[in-house]
């Protein structure tokens, strides 16, 4: 007897969606851990619960430095991709100025959705699916950097969180150090020796 096969939907009971999110966040780490050490990759993880507590994983030294990476590639992707895409509207007739104007990610959904579930997809050219496909992949690129760089944000401010409590904590020990020496001083005090003058 095999597994029975999970349904992929939104756990409705909190109790059992929490332990699935804490089961499944550990396995999800520890394969990543696997896999930058099996294949010596550098892999970066993040994953924000519902309360939006930060839960991260990075190979190497950094996870900034992997981000930075990834932001960095995703930007170099993003001008070739763009080249490309104006090379495809020279070649087509329909290109207009429709393509200048985006539309909203729900709209897109909608469009997407309207399109390719509607009775019409038959007769939807090539010229439609690809002008589809780039407004898709504009939206798709925009949420990725958006998400992209609200994750590097989060990470910044969490690390500038410890570096500012690492700092209180040791300004704290400083304190307590003098606080104590002083307190060590006014307990025994230096004894004076007296002279006593002889006739």
């Amino acid at each position: 007897m095999g597994r029975k096969k999970v349904v992929l939907k939104r756990i409705e009971d909190k109790s059992s969606r929490q332990v699935t999110f804490s089961k499944r966040r550990s396995g999800l780490i520890k394969k990543a851990r696997e896999l930058s050490v099996l294949c010596d990759v550098e892999i970066a993880l993040c994953v924000f619960s519902s309360r939006g507590k930060l839960y991260e994983f990075s190979s190497g030294n950094s996870l900034s430095k992997i981000l930075d990476r990834y932001q960095s590639r995703f930007q170099v992707e993003m001008k070739e991709s763009k080249g490309l895409n104006d090379i495809e509207k020279n070649h087509l007739e329909d290109a207009s100025l429709e393509d200048v104007s985006l539309p909203s990610h729900a709209e897109l959904l909608e469009i997407v959705q309207s399109q390719l579930e509607g009775p019409n997809i038959e007769q939807l050219s090539v010229t439609d699916l690809v002008k589809l496909e780039r407004q898709f992949n504009a939206a798709l690129s925009q949420t990725r950097s958006r998400k992209t760089q609200l994750m590097l944000e989060s990470i910044m401010s969490l690390h500038e969180k410890i570096r500012a409590t690492q700092d209180t904590k040791d300004r704290t020990e400083v304190v307590l150090g003098l606080i104590k020496h002083s307190n060590n001083q006014l307990a025994h005090p230096p004894q004076l020796e007296t002279l006593s003058l002889l006739p």
